[in-house]
Protein backbone atom coordinates (compact mmCIF):
# COMPACT_ATOMS: atom_id res chain seq x y z
CA UNK A 1 0.00 0.00 0.00
CA UNK A 2 1.34 2.98 -0.80
CA UNK A 3 0.41 6.87 0.02
CA UNK A 4 2.86 8.93 -2.24
CA UNK A 5 0.42 12.17 -2.08
CA UNK A 6 0.49 12.43 1.69
CA UNK A 7 1.11 16.29 2.32
CA UNK A 8 4.50 17.63 3.75
CA UNK A 9 2.26 18.48 6.67
CA UNK A 10 1.28 14.77 6.60
CA UNK A 11 5.04 13.99 7.04
CA UNK A 12 6.18 16.49 9.29
CA UNK A 13 3.71 14.81 12.11
CA UNK A 14 5.58 12.10 12.56
CA UNK A 15 9.08 13.35 11.38
CA UNK A 16 10.87 12.60 14.99
CA UNK A 17 12.91 9.23 14.00
CA UNK A 18 12.20 6.36 15.94
CA UNK A 19 15.97 6.57 17.51
CA UNK A 20 15.36 10.08 19.06
CA UNK A 21 12.76 8.23 21.77
CA UNK A 22 13.79 7.59 24.71
CA UNK A 23 15.32 3.82 24.74
CA UNK A 24 12.67 1.26 25.54
CA UNK A 25 13.36 -2.98 24.81
CA UNK A 26 10.17 -2.71 22.86
CA UNK A 27 10.15 0.36 19.71
CA UNK A 28 7.06 -0.53 18.36
CA UNK A 29 3.44 0.64 19.55
CA UNK A 30 1.19 -1.56 20.18
CA UNK A 31 -2.90 -1.65 19.19
CA UNK A 32 -5.75 -3.79 20.26
CA UNK A 33 -9.47 -4.00 20.05
CA UNK A 34 -12.89 -3.76 18.49
CA UNK A 35 -12.82 -5.92 15.04
CA UNK A 36 -15.14 -2.81 13.55
CA UNK A 37 -11.88 -0.61 14.37
CA UNK A 38 -9.14 -3.02 13.19
CA UNK A 39 -9.04 -2.48 9.60
CA UNK A 40 -8.69 1.28 9.81
CA UNK A 41 -5.93 1.05 12.13
CA UNK A 42 -4.51 -1.33 10.40
CA UNK A 43 -4.63 0.74 7.00
CA UNK A 44 -3.61 3.69 9.35
CA UNK A 45 -0.64 1.61 10.99
CA UNK A 46 0.78 -0.04 7.46
CA UNK A 47 0.71 3.80 6.37
CA UNK A 48 2.50 4.79 9.52
CA UNK A 49 5.25 2.46 9.23
CA UNK A 50 5.91 2.74 5.26
CA UNK A 51 5.87 6.99 5.76
CA UNK A 52 7.76 7.20 8.80
CA UNK A 53 11.14 6.33 10.79
CA UNK A 54 9.12 4.44 13.39
CA UNK A 55 8.34 0.77 13.05
CA UNK A 56 5.41 -0.66 11.87
CA UNK A 57 2.39 -1.23 14.81
CA UNK A 58 1.32 -4.12 15.82
CA UNK A 59 -2.59 -3.92 15.50
CA UNK A 60 -4.54 -6.92 17.17
CA UNK A 61 -8.74 -7.12 17.22
CA UNK A 62 -11.11 -8.82 19.68
CA UNK A 63 -13.75 -6.72 20.87
CA UNK A 64 -13.71 -3.43 22.43
CA UNK A 65 -13.96 -4.88 25.55
CA UNK A 66 -11.00 -7.41 25.18
CA UNK A 67 -8.75 -4.44 24.21
CA UNK A 68 -9.72 -2.22 26.93
CA UNK A 69 -9.35 -4.71 29.61
CA UNK A 70 -6.04 -4.99 28.01
CA UNK A 71 -5.35 -1.11 28.27
CA UNK A 72 -5.98 -0.96 31.71
CA UNK A 73 -3.63 -3.80 32.75
CA UNK A 74 -1.00 -1.38 33.62
CA UNK A 75 1.33 0.97 32.74
CA UNK A 76 4.46 -0.46 31.15
CA UNK A 77 6.00 -1.89 28.03
CA UNK A 78 4.73 -4.87 28.55
CA UNK A 79 1.07 -3.60 28.11
CA UNK A 80 -0.30 -1.86 25.06
CA UNK A 81 -0.20 1.45 24.08
CA UNK A 82 -3.60 1.83 22.37
CA UNK A 83 -6.92 0.45 22.42
CA UNK A 84 -9.41 0.18 19.71
CA UNK A 85 -13.23 0.77 20.40
CA UNK A 86 -16.73 1.00 19.13
CA UNK A 87 -18.27 2.33 21.24
CA UNK A 88 -17.02 4.65 24.64
CA UNK A 89 -14.93 3.54 27.40
CA UNK A 90 -17.11 2.54 30.30
CA UNK A 91 -16.88 4.22 33.72
CA UNK A 92 -16.09 0.98 35.33
CA UNK A 93 -13.34 0.56 33.02
CA UNK A 94 -12.11 4.18 33.31
CA UNK A 95 -12.03 2.96 37.59
CA UNK A 96 -10.37 -0.41 36.65
CA UNK A 97 -7.99 1.49 34.38
CA UNK A 98 -7.54 3.96 37.41
CA UNK A 99 -6.62 1.07 40.33
CA UNK A 100 -4.22 -0.50 37.88
CA UNK A 101 -2.56 2.60 37.45
CA UNK A 102 -3.90 3.81 33.92
CA UNK A 103 -4.65 7.04 35.10
CA UNK A 104 -4.01 9.69 32.21
CA UNK A 105 -6.48 8.42 29.26
CA UNK A 106 -6.31 10.45 25.85
CA UNK A 107 -9.61 9.76 23.69
CA UNK A 108 -9.77 9.68 19.70
CA UNK A 109 -13.35 9.87 18.55
CA UNK A 110 -11.93 9.46 14.46
CA UNK A 111 -15.14 9.24 13.11
CA UNK A 112 -18.49 7.03 12.29
CA UNK A 113 -19.77 3.74 11.34
CA UNK A 114 -23.10 2.45 10.72
CA UNK A 115 -24.43 -0.87 11.82
CA UNK A 116 -26.51 -2.92 8.86
CA UNK A 117 -28.22 -6.00 8.44
CA UNK A 118 -27.24 -7.87 5.38
CA UNK A 119 -27.59 -11.57 3.83
CA UNK A 120 -27.06 -13.96 1.15
CA UNK A 121 -26.68 -11.62 -1.98
CA UNK A 122 -29.44 -14.59 -3.49
CA UNK A 123 -31.47 -15.50 -0.63
CA UNK A 124 -34.45 -14.74 1.21
CA UNK A 125 -35.88 -10.75 0.06
CA UNK A 126 -34.70 -9.41 3.53
CA UNK A 127 -34.18 -6.25 2.54
CA UNK A 128 -36.01 -4.18 4.22
CA UNK A 129 -36.40 -3.85 7.98
CA UNK A 130 -37.52 -1.81 11.26
CA UNK A 131 -36.25 -2.34 15.18
CA UNK A 132 -39.69 -3.75 16.18
CA UNK A 133 -39.61 -6.63 14.38
CA UNK A 134 -35.81 -7.59 15.27
CA UNK A 135 -36.71 -7.37 18.88
CA UNK A 136 -39.88 -9.65 18.22
CA UNK A 137 -38.01 -12.13 16.20
CA UNK A 138 -35.03 -11.88 19.07
CA UNK A 139 -36.18 -10.99 22.31
CA UNK A 140 -35.90 -14.44 24.68
CA UNK A 141 -39.71 -13.46 26.44
CA UNK A 142 -42.33 -11.02 24.95
CA UNK A 143 -45.01 -9.67 27.44
CA UNK A 144 -48.72 -11.49 26.75
CA UNK A 145 -51.61 -10.81 28.36
CA UNK A 146 -50.05 -9.33 31.11
CA UNK A 147 -47.32 -11.74 31.48
CA UNK A 148 -44.11 -13.19 30.61
CA UNK A 149 -43.69 -15.64 28.26
CA UNK A 150 -40.54 -17.00 25.90
CA UNK A 151 -40.68 -16.16 22.12
CA UNK A 152 -42.96 -18.42 20.49
CA UNK A 153 -41.72 -16.50 16.99
CA UNK A 154 -40.16 -18.86 14.78
CA UNK A 155 -40.49 -17.17 11.23
CA UNK A 156 -39.67 -14.13 10.11
CA UNK A 157 -43.12 -13.62 8.81
CA UNK A 158 -45.04 -13.52 12.39
CA UNK A 159 -43.31 -10.25 13.70
CA UNK A 160 -44.02 -7.07 13.12
CA UNK A 161 -46.52 -6.55 10.83
CA UNK A 162 -46.05 -9.86 8.83
CA UNK A 163 -44.12 -7.99 5.75
CA UNK A 164 -41.16 -10.33 5.95
CA UNK A 165 -40.69 -13.46 4.27
CA UNK A 166 -41.80 -16.82 5.57
CA UNK A 167 -38.43 -17.85 6.47
CA UNK A 168 -36.99 -19.31 10.11
CA UNK A 169 -35.49 -16.75 12.16
CA UNK A 170 -32.07 -17.22 12.33
CA UNK A 171 -29.76 -14.30 12.76
CA UNK A 172 -25.82 -13.71 13.86
CA UNK A 173 -25.33 -10.99 15.92
CA UNK A 174 -21.93 -9.90 18.27
CA UNK A 175 -21.07 -11.59 20.97
CA UNK A 176 -21.33 -9.69 24.35
CA UNK A 177 -17.44 -8.54 24.03
CA UNK A 178 -18.06 -6.45 21.06
CA UNK A 179 -18.68 -2.82 21.30
CA UNK A 180 -21.18 -3.39 18.45
CA UNK A 181 -23.13 -5.50 20.59
CA UNK A 182 -24.30 -2.22 22.57
CA UNK A 183 -25.20 -0.15 19.70
CA UNK A 184 -26.84 -3.18 18.82
CA UNK A 185 -28.98 -3.53 22.13
CA UNK A 186 -29.65 -0.01 22.66
CA UNK A 187 -29.98 1.28 18.74
CA UNK A 188 -32.30 -1.82 17.63
CA UNK A 189 -33.61 -3.73 20.21
CA UNK A 190 -34.44 -1.46 23.24
CA UNK A 191 -35.92 0.64 20.25
CA UNK A 192 -38.03 -2.31 18.91
CA UNK A 193 -39.25 -2.83 22.74
CA UNK A 194 -40.36 0.70 23.08
CA UNK A 195 -42.03 1.47 19.32
CA UNK A 196 -43.69 -1.98 19.84
CA UNK A 197 -45.42 -0.99 23.24
CA UNK A 198 -44.01 -4.25 25.31
CA UNK A 199 -41.40 -1.76 27.41
CA UNK A 200 -44.44 -0.33 28.46
CA UNK A 201 -46.69 -3.29 28.57
CA UNK A 202 -43.81 -4.55 31.33
CA UNK A 203 -44.03 -1.37 33.50
CA UNK A 204 -47.72 -1.68 33.41
CA UNK A 205 -47.06 -5.57 35.10
CA UNK A 206 -45.15 -3.75 37.45
CA UNK A 207 -41.81 -4.66 36.51
CA UNK A 208 -39.06 -1.75 37.23
CA UNK A 209 -37.69 0.59 34.71
CA UNK A 210 -34.49 -1.52 34.89
CA UNK A 211 -36.11 -4.81 34.65
CA UNK A 212 -38.27 -3.95 31.38
CA UNK A 213 -35.31 -2.45 29.98
CA UNK A 214 -33.15 -5.19 31.00
CA UNK A 215 -35.82 -7.81 29.36
CA UNK A 216 -36.05 -5.69 26.30
CA UNK A 217 -32.38 -6.48 25.18
CA UNK A 218 -32.08 -9.76 26.53
CA UNK A 219 -31.14 -12.02 23.75
CA UNK A 220 -33.14 -16.03 22.77
CA UNK A 221 -31.20 -18.41 23.35
CA UNK A 222 -32.85 -21.30 21.77
CA UNK A 223 -30.51 -21.20 18.57
CA UNK A 224 -32.37 -18.64 16.32
CA UNK A 225 -29.63 -15.77 17.23
CA UNK A 226 -26.29 -17.00 17.43
CA UNK A 227 -23.67 -14.40 18.98
CA UNK A 228 -20.57 -14.01 17.05
CA UNK A 229 -17.23 -13.54 18.99
CA UNK A 230 -14.70 -13.64 16.07
CA UNK A 231 -14.75 -10.61 13.76
CA UNK A 232 -16.92 -9.77 11.02
CA UNK A 233 -15.54 -12.56 8.33
CA UNK A 234 -16.88 -15.15 11.01
CA UNK A 235 -20.20 -13.45 10.53
CA UNK A 236 -20.31 -14.15 6.78
CA UNK A 237 -18.78 -17.35 6.58
CA UNK A 238 -21.84 -18.06 8.89
CA UNK A 239 -24.13 -16.34 6.10
CA UNK A 240 -22.30 -18.22 3.37
CA UNK A 241 -22.93 -21.65 4.72
CA UNK A 242 -26.69 -20.42 6.10
CA UNK A 243 -28.96 -19.27 3.33
CA UNK A 244 -31.36 -18.23 5.29
CA UNK A 245 -29.55 -16.47 8.00
CA UNK A 246 -28.72 -12.68 8.39
CA UNK A 247 -26.08 -11.00 9.86
CA UNK A 248 -24.78 -7.48 11.69
CA UNK A 249 -21.98 -6.05 9.90
CA UNK A 250 -20.39 -2.61 10.02
CA UNK A 251 -21.40 -0.77 7.05
CA UNK A 252 -17.79 -0.50 5.61
CA UNK A 253 -17.77 -4.36 5.85
CA UNK A 254 -20.54 -4.71 4.00
CA UNK A 255 -18.87 -2.09 1.28
CA UNK A 256 -16.38 -4.19 1.12
CA UNK A 257 -18.27 -7.72 0.35
CA UNK A 258 -20.81 -6.38 -2.02
CA UNK A 259 -20.71 -9.14 -4.34
CA UNK A 260 -21.81 -11.73 -1.81
CA UNK A 261 -24.02 -9.31 0.57
CA UNK A 262 -27.57 -7.25 0.18
CA UNK A 263 -28.16 -5.09 2.49
CA UNK A 264 -31.47 -4.34 3.94
CA UNK A 265 -32.76 -0.93 4.92
CA UNK A 266 -33.68 -0.23 8.72
CA UNK A 267 -36.94 2.00 9.35
CA UNK A 268 -37.14 3.14 6.04
CA UNK A 269 -33.46 4.51 5.17
CA UNK A 270 -30.91 2.71 3.38
CA UNK A 271 -27.30 2.55 4.96
CA UNK A 272 -24.52 4.82 3.86
CA UNK A 273 -22.28 7.08 4.59
CA UNK A 274 -24.50 10.20 3.52
CA UNK A 275 -27.24 8.95 5.66
CA UNK A 276 -25.07 8.18 8.77
CA UNK A 277 -23.70 11.25 8.19
CA UNK A 278 -26.58 12.85 8.13
CA UNK A 279 -28.19 11.39 11.32
CA UNK A 280 -30.97 10.14 9.24
CA UNK A 281 -29.92 6.12 9.45
CA UNK A 282 -31.05 4.77 12.51
CA UNK A 283 -27.97 2.64 13.71
CA UNK A 284 -24.56 4.44 13.91
CA UNK A 285 -22.16 4.99 16.29
CA UNK A 286 -18.66 7.18 16.36
CA UNK A 287 -15.61 5.30 16.78
CA UNK A 288 -12.86 5.74 19.03
CA UNK A 289 -9.15 4.90 20.02
CA UNK A 290 -7.59 5.41 23.44
CA UNK A 291 -4.07 6.10 24.42
CA UNK A 292 -2.29 5.82 27.02
CA UNK A 293 -0.64 8.79 27.95
CA UNK A 294 1.62 7.67 30.35
CA UNK A 295 3.15 5.74 27.39
CA UNK A 296 4.03 9.12 25.34
CA UNK A 297 7.75 9.54 25.18
CA UNK A 298 8.26 6.27 26.38
CA UNK A 299 7.45 4.27 24.07
CA UNK A 300 8.39 5.67 20.60
CA UNK A 301 5.66 6.49 18.27
CA UNK A 302 3.34 6.52 20.21
CA UNK A 303 1.58 10.05 20.21
CA UNK A 304 2.87 9.86 16.43
CA UNK A 305 0.56 7.31 15.69
CA UNK A 306 -2.16 8.97 16.77
CA UNK A 307 -1.03 12.21 15.22
CA UNK A 308 -0.47 10.32 12.16
CA UNK A 309 -4.12 8.68 12.35
CA UNK A 310 -5.58 12.22 12.52
CA UNK A 311 -4.29 13.97 9.86
CA UNK A 312 -7.17 15.02 7.19
CA UNK A 313 -5.11 13.10 4.62
CA UNK A 314 -5.58 9.99 6.43
CA UNK A 315 -8.73 10.37 8.62
CA UNK A 316 -10.88 13.00 6.47
CA UNK A 317 -12.85 12.87 3.43
CA UNK A 318 -10.93 11.38 0.71
CA UNK A 319 -8.54 9.88 3.02
CA UNK A 320 -7.24 6.30 2.63
CA UNK A 321 -10.06 5.38 5.98
CA UNK A 322 -12.73 7.10 4.16
CA UNK A 323 -11.98 5.31 0.89
CA UNK A 324 -12.30 1.87 2.77
CA UNK A 325 -16.02 2.97 4.37
CA UNK A 326 -15.30 5.69 7.04
CA UNK A 327 -17.40 8.18 8.01
CA UNK A 328 -15.19 10.79 8.65
CA UNK A 329 -15.90 14.01 11.04
CA UNK A 330 -17.11 17.28 10.18
CA UNK A 331 -14.66 19.73 10.09
CA UNK A 332 -15.09 21.71 13.48
CA UNK A 333 -15.31 18.43 15.18
CA UNK A 334 -11.98 16.65 13.36
CA UNK A 335 -10.00 20.32 14.32
CA UNK A 336 -11.06 19.96 18.22
CA UNK A 337 -10.16 16.31 18.43
CA UNK A 338 -6.77 16.88 16.64
CA UNK A 339 -6.68 19.51 19.40
CA UNK A 340 -7.21 16.67 21.94
CA UNK A 341 -4.45 14.61 20.44
CA UNK A 342 -1.84 17.25 20.12
CA UNK A 343 -2.13 18.27 23.38
CA UNK A 344 -2.61 15.41 25.41
CA UNK A 345 -5.57 15.97 26.64
CA UNK A 346 -6.66 13.21 28.73
CA UNK A 347 -10.42 12.76 29.53
CA UNK A 348 -10.12 13.75 33.53
CA UNK A 349 -9.45 17.31 31.83
CA UNK A 350 -12.28 17.32 29.48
Amino acid sequence: MSFAKLTASTLAIAAVSASAAVAQSRTNVQVSGSSTVLPYASIVAEAFGENTDFPTPVVEGGGSSAGLARFCEGVGENTIDVANASRAIRDSEIETCAANGVTDIIEVRFGYDGIVFASQIDGPEFTAFNQVEWYEALAAQLPVDGEMVDNPNTSWAEVGEGNLPDVEILTFIPGTRHGTREVFEENVLLVGCEESGALQAMLDMGMSEDDAEGACIDVRADGASVDIDGDYTETLARISSNPNGVGVFGLSFYENNTDSLKVATMGGVAPSTETIASGEYPVSRPLFFYVKAAHIGVIPGVKEYAQFFMADEIAGPGGPLSNYGLVPLPEGEMDEVQATVENETTLSEM
